[in-house]
């Protein structure tokens, strides 16, 4: 979840941040395309988005639905290669059936999921094919490599370039030579757990959701796979071809996992170390738990013994909102929070710095063991940190063919948590 920046002024109705970064244009999801899904605050059948899927929550979330909006891109001209390389997938699981019509791209769309109406949680872009002999049955599937909101961007960026610099041998996981366990807390749309699980061939991802209903709708509505959802209810039943994952998502479907969890539950019921922590958690009021930065709370004790103890990173999503908490008291509730919740996360862990995120009012907070930062006695300078970190984003960009260039979201009013 994310708020929009304010900064010089209002714009068109929108909140923009004073000061922006060079845009990557050949990445699909760069924020030049967030005209095409931001829309207005109120958006329903009607108007420049149509609602594919609408619930009311009672974890919190109020009514939670999904827009969807037009995506100019990928253009009409790329679809027949996806088209071959979905009948490719099909006839490798049915081979009998190989010459039973063709896949055929219907377009491409945003899917926006909301929260009373308003609150924007996450952007994803789908596809949606379906088989010319059988055009009731619609697969879908999320972008996985299209992050559409910076502030994932800048998660993913400090997180994978911190877990690097720390000693751990990223590039033989991304080659699937050794395993990584991945944790997302706060599922929403699902983009970040399926990016991770598609760039790293060697990733182990669990998702953790407390909403049922934000579970469904980003499976029917998002594109995120079915099989992925690790419980069996009656308040789960979705409507998609029954091969639908093992066409769609050959080489991720058997390592990522959702599971409806509260995350403090989850953390203390679970044995498994993680290497790698996001944790993106607001609710339908726009507020972060307290039990999950709370320092006599179980739930950053139980972390810390499930993180990997050398080399665990984890990244938190905040709302920072400080530039302007002077002018605007009332109406930003996270910015006063955020230096408290990284001290929290330092005195737990023993390294901290955030990362200010462009064009939004998010901070990246990551915190970690430290260990291999500390080559010496003396004691860590922000500036040592950073350019330790600055010299792996090369490396980063390079390894998982980022479609974005990292170092402007390491860098970015980067902060050591003293």
């Amino acid at each position: 979840m994310w708020r929009r920046g304010v900064g010089l002024g209002w714009h068109g109705g929108r909140r923009w941040c004073s000061s922006v970064v060079r845009r990557h244009l050949e990445d699909e999801g760069d924020w030049s395309y967030a005209s095409e899904w931001w829309g207005s605050s109120h958006c329903s059948g009607d108007g420049e988005g149509h609602t594919v899927f609408r619930s009311l929550s009672d974890q919190g979330n109020g009514v939670v639905s999904v827009v969807a909006y037009p995506s100019s891109r990928p253009a009409p001209e790329h679809w027949p290669a996806i088209e071959r390389w979905l009948q490719e997938r099909y006839a490798k699981i049915h081979p009998e059936f190989e010459h039973n019509g063709q896949f055929k791209i219907l377009g491409y769309q945003w899917r926006v999921l909301r929260f009373n109406d308003n609150t924007r949680q996450s952007t994803a872009k789908i596809m949606a094919a379906c088989r010319s002999t059988d055009y009731a049955s619609i697969y879908l599937m999320q972008q996985p490599f299209c992050l559409a909101v910076p502030y994932l961007k800048s998660m993913a960026s400090v997180g994978l370039t911190t877990l690097a610099s720390s000693g751990y041998d990223l590039l033989g996981a991304v080659m699937g030579e050794r395993n990584i366990n991945v944790l997302c807390i706060g599922h929403g749309g699902g983009a970040l757990p399926l990016f991770m699980a598609s760039k790293i061939r060697g990733a182990t991802v669990h998702s953790i959701e407390i909403d049922p209903v934000v579970i469904s709708a980003s499976v029917q509505a998002m594109g995120f796979p079915a099989s992925a959802l690790k419980e069996t209810s009656d308040q789960f039943s979705f409507s998609c071809p029954h091969d639908a994952d093992k066409i769609l998502w050959e080489d991720v479907y058997d390592r990522i996992f959702l599971y409806r969890s509260d995350a403090e539950d989850f953390m203390l019921n679970n044995s498994n170390i993680y290497d790698l922590v996001f944790i993106d958690a607001y609710d339908g009021d726009d507020i972060f738990p307290r039990k999950l930065w709370d320092p006599d709370a179980p739930f950053l004790k139980a972390l810390r013994s499930r993180l990997h103890p050398v080399h665990g990173t984890i990244v938190v999503n905040l709302h920072s909102d400080s530039d302007v908490l002077a002018l605007f008291p009332n109406i930003l509730p996270m910015g006063k929070y955020v230096s408290q919740v990284a001290r929290a996360y330092k005195e737990q862990f023993g390294l901290a710095f955030t990362v200010s995120v462009p064009w939004l009012c998010n901070t990246s907070l990551v915190a970690c063991s430290g260990v291999r930062f500390h080559k010496t006695n003396t004691s860590l300078t922000r500036d040592a940190l950073l350019n330790g970190l600055i010299s792996k984003s090369n490396f980063i960009d390079s390894v998982l063919d980022l479609p974005f260039p990292s170092l402007q979201y390491i860098k970015r009013g980067f902060v050591l948590v003293e």
